[in-house]
């Protein structure tokens, strides 16, 4: 950026009319009527393997032609500067220029006649430091004036770094990079090297993806020098460093690191736990390793909202659902306490990613056990058939068996028994008065054991015994009934309901 600086001021000098004293952008010197030299005030700084521009402007007689210029570098307990310290000569014929600036410097304007008399000094060392003198040269060789006024150049180390360009990066998708050397010259071209640090590993030179070096002219003593790296970026790249060095000559180096951030995403995972008994705590973590961090939420899909493709976000007291986000990797756990045989079901978590989602689904169950639940009649008339069924409350489905109340038998005498899973049919054709009592139905599941008993009765009757009779005593009419039966039957004397009679039942 210096020499551009100086390079717009070049090219609108004024002079002031006076005999000596400063221009707007430098201090004049006229050591004779007619011959002024005006160089910029105080030191000129500069960075070795860059590029240094020394603003000059001089005046002659308009009788004199000028037929070169030359600039000596000499030291500054000389008050004139001899051909052995010459660094510069326009005409292009001398070989009296040291051997260590020869291609090194040049005018700014060719034409010596513009009375311009800037010149740029490229591939700067540390030894160029010191102080630069002019001579103008007219056609006639005695008119040849050394300006006694010199201008002081301060080299030093390169402390500017390259520019390094990183666009926005994706996974996947081929990107470059773009890193520019410092400064704006005219001289010898750099070299580019790239390096690339993976996590904990050391650098990698990346030579091979290079394209070639590109030169752009800013101005006609001036250019812009620059490489660019080529390829196609990967989650492993991103938090990674990357290294642009520039080598200049005299073996003058810089470089620039720059950290790379790719947009990138991984699989969804999911560590579960998802058999868990009734009354724990059912923990799901939902993962995943992106940049910038993805969004992650969980929901139940209810049998209803199963049918229609749609889930129910989770939103009740009986869970949480902790989020923890940094800058490479998000997590989303759900904790539901004490669950039940309700909290079963398929779980989902969804990752929003910029624009793309994913879902990753898990099947929960809960391990419970509950009393078993008989169904079918339990009063059926002799000859009939009895069928209970017995379920076990569980899951995974409880062993079931059928057991007579006071006895061991397995299954009960007379029976016909359809075990499925988790159940047991217990059937008795052709019951008989013997068959009621109390059944049981026995559930295990695991270590633990929970039954539900049956009380089956079993009707009949109702019948007249062949004993019953009547008699006449006294003159007393004495009816016995007897009858049998269960429930009890009931006992109706038709003919004798509008009697004044005394009727004594013996059940």
């Amino acid at each position: 950026m210096f020499v551009l600086i100086w390079a717009t001021l070049l090219f609108s000098v004024r002079v002031s009319d006076a005999e000596t004293g400063s221009s707007v952008w430098g201090k004049r010197s006229c050591p004779l009527r007619g011959y002024c030299n005006t160089l910029v005030e105080g030191e000129i700084s500069a960075e070795a393997g860059l590029c240094v521009v020394i603003p000059c402007s001089f005046t002659v007689p308009d009788r004199i032609q000028i037929s070169h210029i030359v600039w000596f570098k000499c030291e500054s307990t000389k008050w004139r500067c001899d051909h052995g310290d010459m660094i510069f000569n326009s005409d292009t014929s001398s070989d009296q220029v040291q051997s260590e600036f020869k291609g090194r410097v040049s005018l700014l304007e060719s034409d010596v006649n513009q009375k311009n008399c800037s010149i740029i000094i490229n591939d700067l060392k540390e030894s160029d430091s010191g102080e630069y003198q002019l001579r103008v040269i007219a056609l006639q060789m005695e008119d040849a004036l050394t300006f006694s006024q010199k201008a002081t150049v301060a080299v030093k180390g390169l402390s500017q770094r390259p520019t390094v360009m990183i666009p926005p990066l994706t996974e996947g998708q081929q990107t470059t990079l773009t890193c520019t050397a410092p400064g704006l010259c005219s001289g010898s071209e750099p070299t580019f090297t790239w390096r690339w640090r993976g996590r904990g590993e050391s650098d990698t030179d990346l030579t091979g993806n290079i394209t070639a070096i590109e030169t752009e002219n800013v101005t006609e003593f001036a250019k812009r020098s620059s490489s660019t790296l080529s390829f196609s970026p990967s989650a492993e790249h991103h938090g990674t460093n990357i290294t642009c060095m520039v080598l200049f000559k005299g073996n003058v180096r810089s470089e620039e690191t720059a950290t790379l951030s790719v947009t990138y995403v991984k699989e969804v995972r999911i560590t579960q736990n998802a058999s868990v008994s009734e009354g724990e705590t059912l923990n799901l973590t939902c993962e995943v390793d992106s940049f910038p961090p993805s969004l992650i939420t969980w929901t139940k899909v209810s049998d209803q909202s199963s049918r229609n493709g749609t889930g129910t976000t989770l939103q009740n007291n009986t869970f949480s659902v902790s989020a923890q986000l940094t800058e490479e990797r998000g997590t989303a756990t759900l904790s539901l306490f004490n669950v039940t045989a309700g909290d079963a079901g398929q779980y989902v978590c969804t990752v929003t990613h910029m624009n793309r989602t994913w879902k990753e689904n898990v099947n929960v169950t809960v391990i419970y056990m509950g009393d078993p639940v008989i169904t079918g009649v339990l009063v059926v008339k002799v000859g009939d058939v009895l069928n209970l069924t017995c379920r076990g409350n569980s899951f995974p489905p409880s062993h079931v068996a059928w057991t007579e109340f006071d006895s061991s038998t397995n299954p009960p005498k007379g029976t016909d028994l359809k075990n499925d899973s988790g159940s047991s049919t217990l059937i008795i054709p052709n019951v008989t008065a013997e068959h009621s009592g109390h059944y049981i139905c026995t559930a295990k599941h695991g270590d633990r054991t929970a039954t539900r008993t049956a009380d089956v009765v079993v009707t009949w009757g109702p019948k007249i015994l062949t004993s019953s009779e009547c008699v006449v005593q006294s003159g007393v009419l004495t009816c016995v009934c007897i009858s049998e039966g269960f429930p009890l039957p009931a006992i109706r004397w038709p003919l004798l309901e509008d009697k004044l009679i005394f009727i004594q039942i013996v059940k």
